[in-house]
């Protein structure tokens, strides 16, 4: 008859000892299934490249919509500064081959801007409404949009002689005020400030 002896409180507490690794590691390959926050879901899912992608389009539009708006702000201050038929020289030359062309860019470069950053609210954690910063951001943008078209036809009958050339101040009032918006926007970009639109209970809480 065989006996079994059973195990002593060394044995014992030995195997529970190799055991507990095995636990600690099946608990630590263990996946996540805690969804993420409800406030800071992603709309729309897009891959990191193409997200990045549309990040630096977004980025370069921007830049380019306040380059042409400085362009112009210069070209407009250049006959500013001078008199009589310089003033006019500079101003017919301005409005037969520059206001044209540097407006329909800067519209283009404007939708561009927009439609970028509809993309990047969806896309990412930010949204569209869901941070101020973001929402201030929108608004300026369509702003900004909203005044090209609405200064789009005074300009086109300037270049065409329909207009006098002293309603040149259009393309500048135009170009400093898209400017200071744009500038402003982008300050919003880097500092994101102000917080969230409908605080967390969490944060009310607080």
């Amino acid at each position: 008859m065989t006996t079994t002896v059973p195990p002593g409180p060394a044995e014992s507490s030995r195997t529970h000892s190799l055991r507990r690794p095995r636990t600690t590691m099946s608990i630590l390959a263990t996946p996540r299934t805690t969804p993420p926050a409800r406030g800071n879901r992603v709309r729309w899912r897009i891959p990191a490249r193409l997200r990045k992608s549309i990040l630096v389009t977004h980025v370069v539009s921007a830049g380019t919509w306040i380059g042409i708006d400085v362009i112009s702000a210069v070209l407009v201050a250049i006959g500013w500064v001078r008199a009589g038929d310089d003033r006019t020289a500079v101003y017919r030359a301005l409005a037969d081959f520059f206001v044209v062309p540097l407006l329909l860019s800067a519209l283009v470069a404007g939708v561009v801007c927009l439609g970028t950053g509809v993309l990047l609210g969806l896309a990412t954690k930010w949204g569209l409404v869901r941070y101020r910063w973001v929402a201030v951001k929108l608004v300026l943008n369509v702003i900004a949009c909203v005044m090209l078209l609405a200064f789009l036809g005074p300009i086109t009958e300037l270049a065409s002689g329909e207009q006098p050339l002293q309603d040149i101040w259009f393309v500048a009032f135009l170009a400093t005020t898209a400017m200071v918006l744009l500038s402003f926007a982008m300050v919003l970009s880097v500092f994101k400030p102000w917080g969230r639109v409908r605080p967390r209970p969490a944060e009310l809480a607080s």
